[in-house]
């Protein structure tokens, strides 16, 4: 499982310092599910953030950028008749659903599976909204965001600039 110091690498030094649980504990709570390690960790690192001016994370700590709000948003959204069709499997955080979790600027929806045992990995799965492609890739988020940083094809129509970097929203 990739870390944060291997994605700082790439990436830069994380800016934002998570350190109080409280928002993850109310959101898993909520959601009835424990997020992966490494996407808290990457999360708590780097806040709100926007990578490569193209992929959106948020953060449930933050007021504005709150990711339980998105959260719910999207499962809203990817539930509708309209939409529901188009992924693989249900929009929402129960076994074997995909919970969206982050947001692309080329109409883009990144998911992460919620494992349908608990000793079965997470794994992310990508919405293309343009050609409604799907694609789930059987790694972990940092893998997964460590392969996104270093160009591999993981995201449907992102470019990779030479030297990634990230913008912060808190």
């Amino acid at each position: 499982m990739a870390t944060v110091e291997e994605i700082g690498a790439l990436l830069g030094e994380p800016r934002f310092h998570w350190s109080d649980p409280g928002p993850w504990t109310a959101l898993e709570q909520e959601l009835g599910v424990r997020f992966p390690t490494d996407f808290r960790e990457v999360t708590d690192a780097y806040g709100p953030v926007v990578i490569n001016g193209h992929l959106q994370l948020d953060h449930p700590g933050h007021r504005f950028r709150n990711l339980g709000e998105r959260i719910r948003e999207e499962i809203g959204f990817w539930q509708e008749e309209d939409l529901a069709e188009f992924l693989p499997h249900r929009a929402g955080p129960g076994p074997g659903e995909l919970l969206p979790v982050a947001t692309g600027s080329q109409a883009e929806y990144v998911f992460l599976r919620v494992p349908r045992e608990p000793s079965q990995p997470w794994a992310v799965g990508v919405q293309e909204m343009d050609t409604w492609e799907f694609v789930l890739h059987e790694m972990t988020f940092g893998d997964w965001l460590l392969a996104y940083l270093k160009g591999e094809d993981v995201m449907v129509g992102a470019t990779v600039p030479a030297r990634p970097s990230y913008t912060s929203l808190a």
